[in-house]
């Protein structure tokens, strides 16, 4: 069995959390915005039926940018257009929906 360094296993670690810490930070932003924007359709879980199933495997496959798009441009017939939110707000949005995965 090889002997891991621990320096290697420290700057590893520490990478890691480092990467981690935008994407929860991002997400409990998204989850306020969340609450205003998206809930009243989509449900506190996504899961709502009057609007598209945002915890499903079809939402979910989407890429990031793709999600973006349709929260910035909306989708008809039923999803407005959020084209006032700022970057980071939609980065946000992005993030929180990652977290409703099934």
């Amino acid at each position: 069995m090889k002997r891991i360094d621990v320096a290697v296993f420290t700057v590893a670690v520490a990478l890691v959390v480092v990467l981690a810490l935008p994407l929860s930070a991002h997400a409990q932003d998204g989850a306020a915005l969340y609450k205003s924007k998206c809930a009243m359709c989509h449900g506190p879980d996504g899961a709502k039926a009057a609007g598209h199933d945002l915890s499903g495997a079809a939402v979910q496959k989407l890429s990031d940018a793709d999600l973006a798009a349709v929260i910035t441009n909306g989708k008809p017939p039923k999803m407005p257009p959020y084209k006032s939110l700022k970057p980071e707000e939609v980065t946000g949005l992005v993030a929180y929906i990652r977290t409703l995965k099934k």
